[in-house]
């Protein structure tokens, strides 16, 4: 699998692709994060569901990464979590993405502040290197 580089646009691009509905964040005392994630997504079966999401650094370095391991066709949209995502000090905000096991890598993200807790929908362009 080649690297993507992710940048924010205003476009959108497939349907049905898994989109990130919500995100919360919580700093643990040992200064990892937990992250809450909410997904939204068409899951038709084995054969199409979002499978995964991603926590993504500005410089599109990959801090987390959530499996999911099973289609959640009769639970939409639905939640899952992921602790122990160390985060360096000097990284100020995250996006969050999603794929599903037929589309692949969604353009339907969110970008998180971490200080504020903010979260902002945003479209992505993904371009393989």
């Amino acid at each position: 699998m080649g690297l993507f580089f992710l940048t924010s646009i205003s476009v959108s691009a497939y349907a049905n692709e898994v989109e990130v509905v919500d995100v919360q964040a919580n700093q643990a005392s040992d200064k990892t994060w937990r992250f809450s994630v909410t997904l939204k997504h068409a899951d038709e079966g084995w054969d199409h569901y979002a499978n995964q999401w991603q926590i993504i650094a500005p410089n599109n370095k990959i801090l987390g990464t959530r499996t999911l391991y099973h289609p959640h066709v009769n639970e939409q949209p639905f939640t899952r979590s992921l602790n122990g995502v160390k985060i360096p000090a000097d990284i100020k905000t995250v996006r969050i993405i999603a794929r599903d096991t037929v589309h692949g890598l969604s353009t339907k993200a969110v970008q998180l502040e971490l200080s504020s807790k903010e979260v902002k929908k945003i479209t992505l362009e993904l371009k393989s290197e």
